[in-house]
Parts: structure tokens; C-alpha cells; sequence
């Protein structure tokens, strides 16, 4: 949908998220307090509607092909402070605050590792 200018999506104050060809948008998660990115992930129209309605992270996961509710089993919900699309609407900024870790190994974040001399260096 664009308006007279083809900018509706980029300017408009519509949430017309711009899915992929799997009907999936990236969705970026970081901790509300400090910034941190805590992790990445997908999210379908579902996934999008729970997350709107509930005020708690949903997810596509790819791997099982199901709607995800972060944290709906370990109790590690992420509840939602703030939600941003990017200028094309097909990324998902969302800050949240965790309740616990959101890696599934256990650690606070998906990205406990750093890339030095072309390996890796665990936080």
C-alpha cells in the first residue's frame, strides 16, 4: 500500500509490516535498561498480534514451525517496554525487559561471544 508519493510504508503511521517471502520480519530484542542486544529472531503476523495483545515477546521459530512464546515454558518472558519498526517496516526493534536469560544456552544474550583473529572468544 503507498500513498500518492509510493511512501506509505516509509512515512505513513500505519503498521503495515513488510514480510519476507515466508511471511516472516526480523525482530531484534534488547534490554530496555542497558541497551544490550539480547537476541534475534523472526516474527510472523501471529507472532506480531500475540506480542501487540499480550505485551510479551512472540516469535516464529523456524526450526519447530510454531508460534513461540519467549519464556512461556522457562518463565524467561520478555515483557515488552517499547516496539519500533525500521523505515521499510521490515525489521522489529523491540525493548524489553528480561526475565532471565534469553540465549538458550543460558546465557543473558544470544551474543556472548566475540570474533578475535578469526575465532571466537566467550565473554
Amino acid at each position: 500500500m503507498s500513498d500518492a508519493n509510493g511512501t506509505y510504508r516509509e512515512s505513513g503511521l500505519h503498521l503495515d509490516p513488510k514480510w519476507d517471502a515466508n511471511g516472516l520480519v526480523t525482530a531484534v530484542a534488547t534490554d530496555a535498561r542497558s541497551g544490550e542486544v539480547l537476541m534475534v529472531a523472526h516474527m510472523n503476523a501471529a507472532a506480531l498480534a500475540a506480542t501487540l495483545a499480550t505485551g510479551e515477546a512472540h516469535y516464529w521459530s523456524r526450526s519447530r514451525a510454531e508460534l513461540w512464546h519467549k519464556g512461556g515454558t522457562s518463565g524467561h518472558v520478555q515483557r515488552v517496554i517499547e516496539m519500533r519498526v525500521d523505515c521499510d517496516q521490515d525489521a522489529i526493534w523491540m525493548k524489553v525487559e528480561p526475565a532471565g536469560p534469553a540465549c538458550h544456552t543460558g546465557a543473558r544474550s544470544c551474543f556472548y561471544r566475540r570474533v578475535e583473529s578469526g575465532g571466537l572468544v566467550r565473554d
